[in-house]
């Protein structure tokens, strides 16, 4: 898994791991600073962080990450998805139960409004 997180690091467009019912309009371009996962007894904790996420795009990225867990996808399908934004590649949404936000920051350089 930790092999398919190494393949979401960067900036890429992320069209495949975005909802269908997404309204999104502008680009589909975000940049994720740092993905892993790690066992913590019986629990996998996934840590992702990035300029800004789409519309189920975490849970998009947990489903596929749970199928290379599992053997049912190749970690290579990670990188597929970014290059032909096929979302039929990926795995199931995962479901919202036990995924949370943890800490935002933003720029302070930015303009208030």
């Amino acid at each position: 898994m930790n092999k398919a997180c190494q393949y979401l690091v960067g900036t890429h467009d992320f069209t495949a791991f975005c909802a269908s019912k997404s309204n999104v309009k502008d680009s589909k371009v975000r940049t994720i600073f740092h993905a892993t996962c790690e066992y913590q007894a019986d629990e996998i904790i996934f840590t992702i962080s990035g300029s800004g996420f789409l519309y189920n795009m975490v849970r998009i990225i947990t489903g596929s990450l749970i199928d290379v867990g599992q053997g049912r996808k190749p970690p290579e399908v990670i990188r597929q998805a970014l290059e032909n934004f096929d979302r039929n590649t990926l795995g199931k949404t995962a479901p919202a139960k036990g995924l949370y936000l943890k800490h935002v920051v933003y720029d302070v350089n930015e303009k208030k409004f």
